[in-house]
C-alpha cells in the first residue's frame, strides 16, 4: 500500500494546491534610490541580478514620488541609498521608497546605507542638542525597514539605535588589500599607523596589528563653538623618518586630516598616506587635500564623487564586492560576522 503524503493532505485542508508551498522560493530584489545608482548597479552585477525598474519623479513643488515598476510582493528587498550631499533629499527619498516597498507587500526590507546619515550626531555634546542618528534610525523603522546595513559607522553605538538587526560592515579588508599590493618592502619596514585623534585609537590599533606596524596617536582639541575647526596639540609615538598611514572612517572638509598630516611632516615623517572609508569631501576638502602635506589619499566609492572633486594622488576603491557578499549572506541566512573574523 502506497504511503500517504501528509504534506499534501495538509495543503488540501488549507485550500492550497498540492506542492505549491514546496515550489515557493525566496526572491532577492536589489533596488536603489537616486543618490548612487552606479554603486547599486555594481552590487547587483556582483550578485548576478539586475536592479528592479523604479520610477522617480520630483514635482514642481519639490515633493518626490517613487514607484516600483514590477511586483515585489513577497520579495527580500535590499534598498541601497548612499548619503552624499544633498543628504536631506536622499534621506527623504529613502523614506518614501521604504513606504512604497512596504505597501507593495515586500516580505523583508533591508536598507543598505554604506554611509549612515547624521552619524556624527550620535550623542548630546551639549544641552538642548538632538541625537539625530537615533532619529534617522526611528524614521527608517517607521517607514518600513526591517534591517539596516552600513559600513564603518562613525560610532558603534548607532547599532543600538535601530529596533532590529544592524549589519555593521568594515571596509578595512578592501583598503588593506590595496596597501598589501602597493606598498614597497621598504615602505612596509618604515610604516607607522597613525590615529588622527583619540577617538580612532581602537580602529588604528587593529590596522597596526594587521600591518605589523607600530602605532602613533595625534591628540587634538576641537573648538566646541566653531564647526569643523581643529587644533592639533601633540603626537604620541615615533614618526620621524617613518611612512605614516593615517586611518579614519571619513573625510569631510579635510581639516582634521590635513592638520594631522602637517603635524606629522613637521615631526619628520617621510611620507603621509591617508586611508578613509567615506569620501564626504565637503568644500573645501578637495583644495585642502591636494595642496597639503599628504602624499596619497585612498578611499572607497561608498559616496559618489563628482569629477571636480577628484585630484591627482586620490585612489578610489570599489566597495560593491563587500556589499554584495554581505547581502548574499543576509539573503541566505548566513553569517555576516564571519566575513570579518580577524579583519575588523
Amino acid at each position: 500500500m502506497a504511503r500517504k503524503d501528509k504534506t499534501v493532505d495538509l495543503d488540501r485542508e488549507r485550500g492550497i494546491a498540492p506542492g505549491l508551498v514546496a515550489k515557493t522560493k525566496k526572491r532577492l530584489v536589489v533596488a536603489t534610490g537616486s543618490s548612487h545608482p552606479e554603486l547599486a548597479a555594481a552590487v547587483a552585477a556582483e550578485l548576478g541580478t539586475e536592479l528592479v525598474p523604479t520610477e522617480y519623479r520630483t514635482f514642481a513643488s519639490g515633493e518626490m514620488l517613487t514607484r516600483f515598476e514590477v511586483s515585489i510582493r513577497g520579495c527580500d528587498v535590499f534598498l541601497l541609498q548612499s548619503f552624499g550631499p544633498p543628504v536631506n533629499e536622499w534621506l527623504m527619498e529613502l523614506l518614501i521608497m521604504l513606504d512604497a516597498a512596504k505597501r507593495a507587500s515586500a516580505k523583508r526590507i533591508t536598507v543598505v546605507a554604506p554611509y549612515y546619515p547624521y552619524s556624527r550626531q550620535d550623542k548630546k555634546g551639549r544641552g538642548r542638542e538632538p541625537i539625530s542618528a537615533r532619529l534617522v534610525a526611528d524614521l527608517m523603522k517607521t517607514a518600513g525597514a526591517d534591517r539596516v546595513m552600513s559600513v564603518d559607522l562613525h560610532a558603534a553605538q548607532i547599532q543600538g539605535f535601530f529596533d532590529g538587526p544592524v549589519d555593521h560592515l568594515f571596509a578595512k579588508p578592501v583598503l588593506l588589500e590595496h596597501f598589501h599590493t602597493t606598498l614597497s618592502p621598504e615602505d612596509r619596514e618604515l610604516l607607522t599607523v597613525v590615529s588622527p585623534d583619540t577617538g580612532r585609537v581602537r580602529v588604528a590599533d587593529t590596522w597596526s596589528d594587521s600591518l605589523d606596524a607600530p602605532l602613533a596617536i595625534i591628540h587634538k582639541r576641537r573648538d566646541p563653538n566653531v564647526a569643523n575647526q581643529v587644533t592639533v596639540n601633540e603626537i604620541v609615538g615615533r614618526v620621524d623618518g617613518r611612512v605614516c598611514l593615517l586611518v579614519d572612517d571619513m573625510i569631510d572638509t579635510g581639516g582634521t586630516i590635513v592638520k594631522a598630516a602637517q603635524a606629522l611632516k613637521a615631526n619628520g615623517a617621510r611620507r603621509v598616506i591617508v586611508a578613509a572609508t567615506h569620501a564626504v569631501f565637503s568644500d573645501p576638502a578637495t583644495t585642502r587635500l591636494q595642496d597639503s602635506s599628504i602624499d596619497e589619499v585612498v578611499v572607497t566609492d561608498s559616496i559618489p564623487l563628482a569629477p571636480e572633486k577628484r585630484f591627482p594622488g586620490l585612489t578610489i576603491l570599489p566597495i560593491s564586492p563587500l556589499l554584495a557578499r554581505a547581502i548574499h549572506e543576509v539573503f541566505e541566512d548566513g553569517s555576516v560576522t564571519s566575513m570579518f573574523d580577524g579583519a575588523a
